[in-house]
């Protein structure tokens, strides 16, 4: 992972560098707030640690930019103590605080914190929703978008097009998806499967008769196009 350190002392910054680079982490160093902006622009940065008094630009300065766009994980270091700095950081959106001098131990210890609990809930949230092209399926809610507009489809239809989400541009026979959805052995019934296909393609597609998302394969079934 990416860490950007933010600080005017050149001794702070390197000894930040030594440690963090012994655990793995590649880092970027900044001397001022301008020169952190720009890193953190141009680089793929998984966590920020800023000093709060620096030249040209201030740590809480910095912060107030980077949270414009970006929910980054955010360290302060910083001398002072006052609750008031406190307050106004987290008010900002920092994440965590620690305050010079610290231990080096204590400073691994709270970033690998923050970046396992930054993370885990990321890849927790990832795993909950599949997006392809213009469809956005949330399993947590049990919800489909399109464009971020709501899509109303029914119980069955919602699987059927789940099961498609889960396996973007595979083929499924009608048999699989009836069995998948219903539950229950399949004897032919090709009406029920080709009608909620007609029904999720009235809701997703553009143009229900020249289709771009849910295909027709002839002679083997169906699959959604990869976008």
């Amino acid at each position: 992972m990416n860490i950007l350190i933010a600080e005017d002392e050149q001794g702070i910054r390197e000894l930040v560098e030594l440690h963090l680079s012994k655990e793995g982490y590649n880092v970027f160093q900044a001397e001022d707030g301008i020169r952190a902006l720009t890193i953190f622009q141009n680089e793929n940065i998984d966590l920020v640690m800023l000093d709060v008094m620096m030249p040209g630009i201030d740590g809480f300065k910095v912060l107030k930019k980077i949270r414009e766009n970006s929910e980054v994980p955010v360290i302060f270091l910083t001398a002072r103590v006052e609750d008031t700095d406190k307050i106004l950081g987290f008010g900002l959106g920092a994440d965590d605080y620690i305050v010079k001098p610290f231990s080096p131990i204590e400073l691994i210890a709270r970033v690998q914190a923050l970046l396992r609990r930054t993370y885990k809930y990321i890849n927790s949230i990832s795993k909950n929703i599949i997006i392809n092209g213009e469809i956005k399926l949330d399993k947590e809610s049990c919800s489909i978008c399109k464009n971020d507009i709501k899509l109303e489809l029914n119980a069955k239809e919602y699987k059927i097009l789940e099961l498609f989400m889960d396996n973007v541009g595979k083929i499924h026979t009608k048999k699989q998806i009836y069995e998948s959805v219903w539950g229950e052995p399949y004897f032919g019934d090709d009406n029920t499967i080709m009608v909620h296909i007609s029904h999720i393609r009235d809701k997703i597609e553009d143009n229900p008769k020249e289709p771009k998302y849910l295909k027709t394969i002839r002679g083997i079934g169906y699959k959604l196009e990869k976008f």
